[in-house]
C-alpha cells in the first residue's frame, strides 16, 4: 500500500479547509493566543512566589495571585473557543467530504456496485470519513498547535539556562522520533482493522435488507454463522490493530517519567547553587511538567493519524476509481421520437473475477450477436424467459454499461460516442418497483427540483388522467408518501408522471402493471396510452396480454434474437413462436 506523505496530508486538509478560511484563521488566532498564555502562566505565580520569599507586601501578592487566575481563565476561554471553531471547521469539512464521496459513488458504472456490498460503501462514506473527523479539527488545533506550545516551552527553559533547552531539546526530539517510528510499525494493522470493519458492516447491511427471506427460507441460523465468522475474523485483527496502537502510549509515559525526573533533579541543582531563585525553581518544573500535555497531545493525535491515514487511503483509493463510461461529444436530440438500433451486440457481466473455464465465461455472456431496430413512434414489444437479456438490453439502452462487442445506437448516435447525461434525460423507465422517497407527492414526482413550478406537475397528472386520483389524496401535492403509505398501482403512477414530466422520446416499461388490481390497472392503462403518444416504446414482456399495443415483437431466448417483426404478421403466421405462445394462453407468464 502506497504511503502517505506529508504533502499529500496538507492537500487534503487544504482542499477542504480552503473554503472556510475565515473560520480556519479565527481558529488559530485563538490557538495562538491561548499558548500564549499558558506561557505565560508560569511566569506570573514565579513573580507571587519570589515576592512571598522576599515578604513583599501583602497588595503585591493579591495582584499577582489576579492576575494568575485571570490568565489561566482566559486561557481556558480561548481553549473552549478553539475547541469549538475546531469541531465547526471539522463538521463542515468532512460533509463536503462525504458529498463529494457520493456524488463520485453515483457517477460510477453499475459495474462497480456488482462487487461492493450497500453496508460497506456506507462504512467507506460515513466510517472512514468519520475517521477523518478528528484529523481536520485537531490536526491544526492540537497536533500543530502543541508542536508550538512545544517549541515555546523549550524557548523558555533555554532563556533560564542553555543546559536545559538542550537537554529537553534532545528528549522531546527522541520522543517524537521513537513515537512516529512507533507509528509506522501500527499502521498497517490499523488499516487492516478499517478494512474488515468495511467487510463485517457491509455483511450487516445485506442482512437487514434481506430478513424477510431469511427467516421466511428457515436461514437465519446460517445468516448467524457467517455473523460470528466475521467477528472471529475481525478480532485478532482489532486486537492487534489496538495493542500496537497504544504501544505509543506506553512509549509516552516512559519518556514523561525520565522528564519529570530530570526536572527535580535539573531544578534541585540549580536553585543549591544559588543560580536561581525558588520562584524559577517552580518555572522550571512547571515547565518541564508542561511539556508532557504537548507530547501526550501530540502522542494521542499521532494515534488519531493513525486512523486518518488510513481513512485518507481508503477514502483516496474510492475517489481513484473511475467509471469505465466516458462522456461522448454527441448529444442526443432534445425533442421529438427516438430511434433505436442494436448492430450485433455480445454483452457480459464482469463480476470482477476472471472466469476458470470457457464454460463459466459462456454463462456469463448475457446477449450474443443481437441486432434489431425500433424506428421513431414505434413500439416494440420484447418478450423472452428470465435471464434471456431483456433488463440488459434496457440497461445498454440508459448506458449503465457498455457492450463488449457491437454497437448501441439511438437516434443514428452509437452511445459511446454520447453524452451520458443528455441521453439519459430523453429516456424514462417505469418498472414494477418504483422507488419512492419519505417526502410530498411532489417532492417525489419532481425528485427535489424546487425549479419546476406546481403548474407544472398539475398539468402532467392532468394529462395522464390522474386528477381525480389526485383530489383524493388527502394533501393533494403535499400528500407524504412512501412504499408503505401508497399501493403498488399507486407507485406506478406516481412513476408515470416523473416520465412525462421529463417529456422523453423513448420510453421502456419493464411490465409495469402485472400485479396491479383491474380498477388500477384500468387507471393506470389510460394513463400510459396518454404517456405512449407520439413517442418510441420498448414494452419488456412477462405476460403476452400486455402487448396488444405492440407495432413489433421481439423474441430473446438465452441471449439471442430468435424472432423479430410486425405483430400482426407473427400472429397470422402459425410457425411463429409468438403465434405458439397465444396459442398456449394469452395470460401466460413468461418464466
Amino acid at each position: 500500500m502506497k504511503k502517505i506523505l506529508l504533502r499529500e496530508y496538507w492537500q487534503f486538509l487544504w482542499r477542504y479547509l480552503a473554503p472556510q478560511r475565515k473560520a480556519t484563521l479565527f481558529m488559530v488566532v485563538l490557538l495562538l493566543t491561548s499558548i500564549v498564555l499558558q506561557l505565560i502562566g508560569p511566569q506570573v505565580a514565579r513573580s507571587f512566589i519570589d515576592a512571598a520569599q522576599q515578604r513583599a507586601p501583602e497588595q503585591t501578592l493579591i495582584w499577582a495571585a489576579i492576575v494568575f487566575i485571570l490568565v489561566s481563565i482566559a486561557q481556558q476561554a480561548m481553549n473552549l473557543l478553539a475547541t469549538y471553531w475546531s469541531e465547526r471547521v471539522s463538521w463542515t469539512a468532512t460533509n463536503a467530504l462525504r458529498a463529494d464521496l457520493v456524488a463520485h459513488l453515483i457517477r460510477l458504472d453499475l459495474g462497480f456496485y456488482k462487487t461492493r456490498t450497500p453496508g460497506e460503501l456506507i462504512e467507506r462514506v460515513d466510517g472512514d470519513v468519520n475517521a477523518l473527523a478528528k484529523f481536520f479539527s485537531s490536526f491544526v488545533v492540537k497536533l500543530v498547535g502543541n508542536v508550538l506550545l512545544l517549541i515555546g516551552i523549550l524557548v523558555a527553559l533555554s532563556l533560564i539556562d542553555l543546559r536545559l533547552g538542550l537537554a529537553f531539546t534532545t528528549l522531546s526530539l527522541l520522543a517524537l522520533v521513537v513515537l512516529k517510528r512507533v507509528r509506522q510499525f501500527a499502521l498497517p494493522y490499523i488499516r487492516k482493522d478499517r478494512e474488515w470493519s468495511a467487510i463485517f458492516f457491509g455483511y450487516i447491511g445485506e442482512v437487514l435488507t434481506s430478513t424477510e427471506d431469511l427467516r421466511s427460507n428457515g436461514a437465519v441460523p446460517y445468516a448467524m454463522r457467517r455473523f460470528f465468522g466475521y467477528l472471529r475474523n475481525w478480532m485478532p485483527v482489532m486486537r492487534r490493530a489496538r495493542v500496537l496502537g497504544d504501544t505509543v502510549w506506553m512509549t509516552a509515559i516512559a519518556i514523561f517519567a525520565v522528564g519529570d525526573a530530570m526536572s527535580y533533579w535539573f531544578g534541585g541543582s540549580l536553585y543549591r547553587g544559588g543560580s536561581v531563585s525558588l520562584g524559577v525553581v517552580y518555572v522550571v518544573i512547571a515547565y518541564i511538567t508542561m511539556l508532557a500535555e504537548p507530547i501526550e497531545t501530540i502522542r494521542v493525535q499521532l494515534q488519531e493519524l493513525q486512523r486518518a491515514d488510513a481513512g485518507i487511503t481508503r477514502v483516496r483509493e474510492l475517489l481513484e476509481i473511475t467509471s469505465k463510461l466516458r462522456n461522448g461529444p454527441y448529444s442526443i436530440p432534445s425533442e421529438g421520437a427516438l430511434s433505436v438500433e442494436f448492430r450485433g451486440v455480445s454483452f457480459a457481466y464482469d463480476d470482477g473475477a476472471p472466469p476458470s473455464d470457457d464454460m463459466a465465461e459462456e454463462r456469463k455472456t448475457v446477449l450474443k450477436n443481437v441486432s434489431f431496430k425500433v424506428e421513431a413512434k414505434h413500439m416494440l414489444g420484447l418478450v423472452g424467459r428470465t435471464g434471456s437479456g431483456k433488463t440488459t438490453i434496457a440497461r445498454l439502452l440508459f448506458r449503465f454499461y457498455d457492450p463488449q462487442d457491437g454497437q448501441v445506437c439511438v437516434d443514428g448516435v452509437d452511445l459511446r460516442q454520447a453524452n451520458i447525461a443528455a441521453l439519459r434525460s430523453r429516456i424514462g423507465l417505469v418498472t414494477q418497483d418504483v422507488q419512492l422517497f419519505e417526502a410530498s407527492l411532489r417532492d417525489n414526482i419532481t425528485f427535489f427540483d424546487a425549479s419546476i413550478r406546481d403548474q407544472q406537475v398539475l398539468a402532467v397528472l392532468e394529462t395522464l388522467g390522474l386528477h381525480s386520483w389526485l383530489e383524493r389524496l388527502p394533501d393533494q401535492l403535499d400528500t407524504l408518501v412512501s412504499g408503505a403509505k401508497l399501493s403498488a398501482g399507486e407507485a406506478q403512477l406516481i412513476a408515470l408522471a416523473r416520465v412525462l414530466l421529463k417529456d422523453p422520446g423513448l420510453i421502456i416499461l419493464d411490465e409495469a402493471s402485472s400485479r396491479l388490481d383491474p380498477a388500477t390497472e384500468a387507471l393506470l392503462d389510460q394513463a400510459l396510452g396518454r404517456l405512449l403518444k407520439s413517442r418510441t416504446v420498448i414494452i419488456i414482456a412477462h405476460r403476452l396480454m400486455t402487448l396488444e399495443r405492440a407495432d413489433e415483437i421481439l423474441i430473446l431466448e438465452h441471449g439471442q434474437v430468435i424472432e423479430h417483426g410486425s405483430r400482426e404478421q407473427l400472429i397470422t403466421d402459425p410457425r411463429s413462436t409468438f403465434a405458439e405462445l397465444r396459442r398456449a394462453g394469452m395470460g401466460e407468464v413468461l418464466l
